[in-house]
């Protein structure tokens, strides 16, 4: 994303996110949570830390509301995931 675009889907002025960008100023909290939106990303995985960082919003609204299903459901859904890490790692260490 240019930075023309970061200040349009943020709204926050290109200047300044040339200056976040170069290392001369910091965004406020309210700047930094508008350029995170913009990212689709959440505010503590924009500054790399928190449990989750690394998810981008659509998978962590998924997460959330993956709490909501019933155990049987969620059984399910572990063990086609469970299934799929396995494959993965499996193809992993033969290729």
């Amino acid at each position: 994303m240019s930075q023309a675009q970061m200040a349009d889907n943020s709204i926050v002025s290109g200047v300044m996110i040339g200056k976040y960008e170069r290392g001369e100023a910091v965004p406020s909290i309210d700047a930094a949570k508008k350029i995170a939106d913009a990212l689709e990303v959440s505010l503590d995985n924009l500054v790399g830390e928190g449990l989750l960082n690394g998810f981008d919003k659509k998978t962590l609204k998924r997460f959330q509301e993956f709490e909501h299903l019933e155990d049987d459901k969620k059984k399910t859904l572990f063990d086609l995931i469970d299934t799929y890490i396995r494959d993965a790692k499996a193809r992993k260490s033969y290729a």
